[in-house]
């Protein structure tokens, strides 16, 4: 049973998904949208809902290192409740330091700066799919 993961920015969303068995998550590809526009990236988050099969999501809930939800968190609180009226199961997943574990990779990678920016987002909502199945395996 496939999951998706989701790294929520304010005009991007990085989207993942597992593989058949649940224990790898690979990019699937970075939505783009206007500033705060959620109504479109959860249109088009619902697409792969549909195509993949989805039952679990696994969004990426930012939080400041000491551990506080801000405005960032309150949105993907927001966005959480609006994935579950399509009948999924949402987990929100602690994001914190996703985003340089993602950047490390790319630069070990040798992936050039233009193409990182391009894939960060992606990557660091593979980072959160991962932590999430680790943890339930």
């Amino acid at each position: 049973m496939r999951v998706l993961g989701l790294d929520l920015g304010s005009r991007t969303l990085g989207v993942s998904v597992s593989d058949a068995l649940g224990m790898i998550a690979q990019p699937v590809t970075t939505i783009r949208f206007e500033e705060d526009d959620y109504d479109s990236a959860f249109e088009q988050v619902q697409t792969y809902i549909k195509e993949y099969q989805i039952k679990t999501v696994v969004l990426g809930l930012p939080k400041h290192m000491n551990g506080d939800v801000g405005i960032r968190g309150d949105i993907s609180i927001m966005f959480k409740k609006r994935l579950e009226t399509l009948g999924v199961a949402v987990v929100l997943w602690d994001e914190r330091l996703t985003t340089v574990a993602a950047q490390r990779i790319l630069i070990a990678a040798d992936v050039s700066r233009k193409k990182r920016k391009k894939v960060i987002d992606q990557m660091a909502a593979v980072q959160i799919l991962q932590g999430y199945l680790d943890s339930q395996s």
